[in-house]
């Protein structure tokens, strides 16, 4: 059985649009002013998505079936793997007491919890999204915050707002690497005019970030500070992504920026320090199970981490050991049964489902090893290690439930294609196409998750369209990877892994806190990407790589 998507089921694009956005409404309507619980706010959207594709745009319901199945074991490999480990990781860092050491370390860079937002969200966060993404920054970020006396909540609007700029080019420039292809586009141009865009954001973000925490004034208080981590993270990331390709960025950018607020720690300091009041207590709770050995033993975990997650991501370990351990299975009903169409596709296309079981090859792997790596540095028995472990699965058990249930939904919308109805309304704004261009990636990355996904979505779309409004394709299809870098704050996936993160403490945030925390700061985010892409596109045109 084969099934073609139709756009527009009901008429005219506009109308299939509001209709195709109903799940999107029922989830965040639940998740952020109903307070329902994530993996029931999920499941019920996922009811609802599933009634749209069914009903409205005619998918066979056993297509309808099979995408949501394929979405949830998506949800469990690589993601829910990813995220176990992550933790794992944590966990053993805490429980071996070392995480105590690496906390009085970064404490003594700064005791202000601005400089210490700065460095573990922004700048850290940056670095690990470049060797790892998906979902690997907030979740580690969130958890270093959380040690260091961050409440909760802070910690994970925190690790979301600073998981957005370094995003086009996480996990080793995945998702431009994806695009390329896809849009017949050249790579080292793509990666050089997203390098035209994000470093405007590196810089903000920092101020944005700070200001998110403790206010203008207090953002002010530290504009040193801000200035330097935005700044040698946006400079780097120009040089690398204009000059060497997409694959380096984050990792080169967020090292440097890192090592460029230690340096200014050591000359420059906050007329008044601002301390986690909760840090003191954190501190004198952990002394009591603080590791010994040398301070750079502490370290060992995140540099395991660290070591492991870039040798897996590169293309030659990555390739050999998908070729090993990560058998293709073709999905069940789906695999080449629905057609994609123009404009969309250039001409009638079966899209793929097929399924990789990762057994060795995800990210999630690597992250696990570098966690036995590290029971073995840390000398922890074998029983402690297991039981370390079932604690971890235990804590993060509803998690994996809800990442399954919203990875169900995404790929219901994406096989369905009423996120593609929506991407098409936007697409035919004419004149300001250039604003929203932007905003369709963003759409795409909260309701995939993935910027590689919004990329795969809408970047033939992005292409088709800017063709017949004659603006430069390579522009836009660069914006949608770039306006999708601020939908990564709050789509289901990263909320999810946030929660997880800040998880099991008395006052740990439900999923719709966080998103009510961080929603408006997407919005803003993606609002003033495409006012910049308006003005590369009339104001500005030679920033575009070959523009006469």
């Amino acid at each position: 059985m084969t099934w073609s998507q139709n756009y527009a089921p009901v008429g005219g694009i506009g109308t299939s649009a509001l209709i195709a956005a109903i799940p999107v409404v029922v989830l965040l309507g639940l998740l952020a002013f109903w307070h329902v619980r994530a993996h029931i706010a999920a499941l019920i959207a996922l009811a609802v998505a599933g009634a749209v594709a069914v009903f409205v745009y005619g998918m066979p319901l056993s297509l309808a079936a099979a995408a949501a199945g394929y979405g949830a074991a998506f949800g469990l490999l690589p993601i829910g793997w990813l995220i176990l480990n992550a933790i794992f990781i944590y966990q053993l860092s805490v429980e071996t007491g070392q995480f105590a050491v690496l906390q009085k370390q970064i404490a003594s860079v700064s005791g202000d919890r601005r400089i210490q937002a700065l460095l573990i969200a922004f700048s850290f966060g940056a670095f690990i999204e470049g060797a790892a993404g998906f979902g690997a920054p907030v979740a580690i970020s969130g958890a270093l915050m959380i040690g260091l006396g961050f409440k909760p909540l802070e910690a994970a609007k925190l690790a979301l707002i600073g998981n957005t700029a370094p995003v086009a080019f996480g996990s080793l420039g995945t998702p431009l690497v994806t695009l390329a292809p896809l849009t017949s586009l050249d790579l080292l141009e793509l990666s050089a005019m997203v390098g035209r865009q994000l470093p405007f954001f590196s810089l903000i973000v920092p101020f944005w970030l700070v200001a998110a925490q403790v206010g203008w004034r207090g953002m002010v208080a530290v504009w040193p500070a801000c200035l330097v981590a935005g700044g040698s993270f946006g400079i780097v990331q120009f040089l690398v992504s204009n000059y060497h390709g997409p694959w380096l960025v984050d990792i080169v950018a967020g090292a440097v920026s890192m090592l460029s607020v230690v340096v200014l720690m050591q000359f420059w300091k906050p007329a008044e320090e601002q301390s986690n009041p909760a840090a003191a207590a954190a501190a004198s709770s952990n002394a009591a199970v603080a590791g010994t050995g040398p301070a750079w033993k502490a370290w060992l975990p995140w540099i395991f981490l660290t070591v492991f997650v870039f040798a897996w991501g590169m293309p030659q370990v990555k390739s050999q050991l998908n070729a090993w351990f990560a058998p293709q299975i073709p999905v069940p009903e789906l695999h080449n049964a629905v057609i994609k169409v123009p404009p969309v596709a250039p001409a009638p296309t079966p899209e793929k489902a097929v399924f990789s079981l990762n057994l060795l090859s995800a990210t999630g792997t690597a992250l696990l090893l570098a966690g036995l790596a590290s029971v073995v540095a840390l000398r922890v028995s074998v029983g402690r290690a297991l039981r370390i472990y079932g604690q971890t699965l235990w804590r993060v058990r509803i998690s994996l439930l809800t990442i399954s249930a919203m990875m169900a939904l995404g790929f219901t919308t994406k096989y369905s294609g009423t996120d593609t109805t929506m991407g098409l309304a936007m697409a035919g704004t004419g004149w300001l196409f250039p604003f929203f261009s932007p905003i369709i990636g963003w759409l795409g990355v909260a309701l995939t998750g993935s910027d590689t996904s919004s990329n795969v979505l809408f970047g033939n779309l992005q292409k088709v369209t800017a063709e017949a409004l004659n603006f430069p394709p390579l522009l836009m299809c660069a914006a949608n990877s770039s306006g999708g870098v601020m939908g990564k704050m709050i789509d289901a996936q990263s909320i999810v892994v946030a929660s997880v993160a800040t998880g099991g403490h008395p006052d740990s945030p439900t999923a719709g806190a966080i998103l009510r925390s961080v929603f408006w700061h997407s919005v803003a985010l993606a609002f003033l990407v495409g006012v910049f892409v308006m003005l590369q596109a009339y104001v500005w045109p030679g920033m575009v790589p070959g523009a006469k």
